[in-house]
């Protein structure tokens, strides 16, 4: 078992915050994703469970053990870095043994774990070359193959993918979720690309400015943001919001039409809705086409409503034009709604 439990855990440099009482619980097996924009925190987490920074307070558990105070290769952790941090002047195989070696295995034991690990990640025809040799794909490879050797309890990976091209990425990001899947290691994973973080994660935790926003399914997360920063961070493009004024129960205009929502107690809410879940209908939201912008299957088209940006994703099949008037429809099950004070869900 290899349940990661994160304590009350904050973390100060001088007088700057960078984590406040962080508390988050990641099953043995998962792969839970860190994400956030830079400077939120995320990295700082990761290196307090990996054993590289002391939190300022709280505690950190891997199976069942409290570790925090102990030193990184006593956590039955492994790391996998942005800069891929191989060595340039051994092999393959020697890049892979590294660690290996290190903990003195039988070599028979150092051959079987490199070679198994070697198929795993595609690169067994590669071992004789020495890393320097290898593009930027094939060094990524070695380093999460370094890792799967060690058989850790937990793979620490930060923004591993970060340097490839986007290509490259795709295909990281398909074997790397089949890989540690097999591997049934347990994954933390750090990244800003909420693309990596919705395609990889069985959790997502949302961060910012040192805190856990909110910490859901990726489908969750993005159906259901629990805060107006997830809503504008998650989804390219974000969710639309526009103010709207209570008139009456149950019942908000928002700009200029009425829309069903709760009954919340307050004169004012935030609407919210994705591009992508508005239709062209009469009755809906006046918009004024201003950018139009054709990405194959669908037409991201940025209009004006009530004079604020309101962008719309909508079938390439719809001809608009920049100047064209549009009614706009929101879909009513896809409405979400935010308290403009505290920026939580209602």
């Amino acid at each position: 078992m290899a349940e990661i439990v994160i304590k009350n855990v904050a973390k100060s440099f001088g007088s700057f915050k960078a984590l406040h009482s962080i508390d988050l619980t990641i099953s043995d097996q998962e792969f839970m994703v860190l994400l956030g924009a830079s400077g939120c925190g995320k990295t700082t987490l990761l290196r307090i469970v990996a054993g590289l920074e002391t939190p300022t307070q709280g505690e950190v558990w891997i199976g069942g053990r409290r570790v925090d105070h102990l030193p990184p290769r006593e956590r039955g952790i492994a790391m996998v870095f942005q800069n891929y941090a191989v060595f340039p002047h051994l092999t393959v195989f020697e890049n892979i043994a590294f660690g290996l070696r290190m903990k003195k295995l039988p070599q028979a034991e150092i051959d079987g774990r490199v070679t198994r690990t070697a198929e795993l990640m595609h690169i067994e025809q590669l071992l004789k070359r020495y890393s320097g040799q290898l593009s930027g794909g094939q060094r990524q490879r070695v380093a999460v193959a370094r890792a799967l050797a060690m058989e850790p309890d937990v793979i620490l990976m930060d923004e591993p993918l970060s340097n490839l091209d986007a290509l490259l990425r795709l295909e990281m990001r398909a074997e790397l979720k089949g890989v540690l899947a097999a591997s049934k290691t347990t994954t933390i994973y750090v990244t800003h690309d909420q693309v990596e973080a919705m395609s990889l994660a069985d959790r997502i935790s949302v961060m910012n400015q040192g805190r856990i926003v909110q910490a859901a399914t990726p489908v969750e997360v993005y159906r259901n943001p629990a805060a107006r920063f997830v809503g504008s961070f998650i989804g390219n493009p974000p969710m639309n919001f526009i103010p709207a004024t209570r008139e009456g129960e149950g019942r908000w205009n928002v700009a200029g039409i009425t829309v069903e929502g709760p009954d919340a107690g307050r004169e004012r809410l935030d609407f919210a809705i994705r591009p992508e879940d508005v239709d062209i209908a009469p009755g809906g939201l006046k918009a004024t086409a201003r950018v139009v912008e054709p990405l194959g299957a669908h037409t991201l088209v940025t209009t004006e409503v009530n004079g604020a940006m309101f962008r719309a994703v909508l079938d390439s099949d719809i001809r608009v034009s920049p100047g064209d008037e549009l009614s706009l429809v929101p879909k009513p099950d896809r409405v979400r709604w935010f308290d403009p004070e505290t920026t939580a869900a209602v």
